[in-house]
């Protein structure tokens, strides 16, 4: 086994985590909010040092005049103005927030076109590969929801059974994310009890 010590600190130290949550003992509680006080110190830390090493790595690719260089270029730029500006006004300034939310939105909204694009690509080259009628309602239902989203139907609002209709079928994505939240809620309890157990490691590298 590697690095015995920092399995047992891991599975010591989430024991504690999980035992504080569920035994409402005083010194459990207060063990249990310093830990994560560190952990969340330690995560800042870590996010700092991926800053500095997102930078370095485009002040070296500038340096090193390869191609692609004015996207580095942009980039250093809008982090520097980005710090210099959260650091000045500071990060809860309205102004600061207004500007990064009209930036941050549209570059989301294209992100989700290009993400919806590439969805209905993938799903035509897998009933080209697999014609079966999985692949087929696959299609169907990425059209459906292609057309529901994009606002074409929404003169239909006054007939009562296709109004009905599209309520329904803005509710079927709510419910698919909410499945994929919960699997995702499961994955992270087993992954954490397998960490608790000792059988993975992530730790050791």
């Amino acid at each position: 086994m590697k690095s015995p010590l920092a399995t047992i600190t891991a599975i010591g130290v989430g024991v504690i985590i999980l035992i504080g949550y569920f035994l409402p003992l005083p010194f459990l509680s207060d063990l249990r909010v310093t830990l994560l006080g560190w952990a969340v110190i330690l995560a800042g830390v870590a996010t700092l040092v991926a800053i500095l090493n997102l930078v370095m790595t485009h002040i070296r690719k500038l340096q090193s005049q390869s191609k692609g260089g004015i996207y580095s270029i942009v980039l250093l730029i809008a982090f520097v103005i980005t710090l210099a500006a959260g650091l000045v006004l500071g990060p809860t300034n309205p102004q600061i927030q207004n500007v990064v939310t009209h930036i941050q939105v549209p570059v989301e909204a294209s992100l989700m076109g290009v993400l919806a694009v590439s969805l209905a690509y993938a799903c035509l080259r897998l009933l080209q590969r697999r014609k079966g009628i999985v692949g087929i309602i696959f299609l169907i239902s990425v059209v459906v929801f292609l057309i529901v989203a994009s606002g074409f139907l929404s003169i239909s609002q006054d007939i009562p059974i296709l109004k009905t209709m599209l309520a329904a079928l803005q509710q079927l994505p709510l419910a698919g994310g909410r499945g994929i939240l919960l699997g995702i809620s499961l994955g992270g309890i087993t992954t954490g009890l397998r960490v608790l157990l000792g059988a993975d490691r992530p730790y050791t590298g």
